[in-house]
């Protein structure tokens, strides 16, 4: 997959970001991932994610939806004083915080770490981190690594290796990216007859 055709694929989630920078920067960051991220599942055992986010391209459904739910929400009143760019940085985490889920180099699980191997991978990229002041570039890094919420521990072990979020804006990101995996969005099925009775 070329990289242009990587930015192909989130033509319309870029359209939300206003900031040119902020664009640019999820543009040469979608560019370097990895060509498995387009073409797997989000749910290696199928156990923690809904149907649309199973089999082929079920991780890009998942990261979209996690960006339609972000927007979605930031329509509400309640997240009304979120300003323009904070808006921008909540988008440009969305997009790539599943980036590396199996690994920089593609294993056959999902890593516990990879929103950690996430930021590392992006840093390691001088040339895009370049593109943003140091600010907002650690606000979406941030938003990023900590992504996972209170789902922060080692499979095995149990301890902690992911922060849990802080701000509102790590909140918020974690909060999209739950919401685009929980599994009852598909499974209520309502009795019209029983709910009229």
């Amino acid at each position: 997959m070329t990289s242009e055709e990587k930015v192909k694929v989130f033509e319309k989630e870029l359209g939300y970001i206003k900031d040119n920078n902020i664009r640019k920067f999820t543009e040469e960051v979608i560019k370097i991932l990895p060509d498995y991220f387009f073409i797997i599942a989000s749910s290696s055992t199928g156990k923690y994610h809904p149907k649309f986010a199973l089999g082929e391209g079920g991780l890009l459904r998942h990261t979209k939806a996690a960006v339609q739910i972000g927007m979605d929400l930031l329509q509400q009143e309640m997240f009304q004083k979120y300003t323009d760019n904070e808006k921008d940085i909540i988008i440009a985490s969305l997009i790539p915080h599943d980036g590396v889920k199996h690994g920089v180099v593609q294993q056959q699980y999902s890593v516990a770490e990879h929103p950690k191997l996430i930021v590392e991978y992006i840093k390691k990229h001088k040339e895009i981190c370049e593109i943003l002041n140091s600010t907002i570039l650690e606000k979406i890094l941030d938003c990023i690594h900590s992504h996972m919420g209170m789902y922060n521990t080692d499979y095995r072990t149990k301890k902690e290796i992911l922060p849990k979020p802080k701000t509102k804006l790590e909140n918020f990101v974690h909060l999209c990216d739950y919401l685009s995996s929980r599994k009852y969005f598909e499974e209520f099925n309502f009795d019209i007859d029983i709910i009229r009775k």
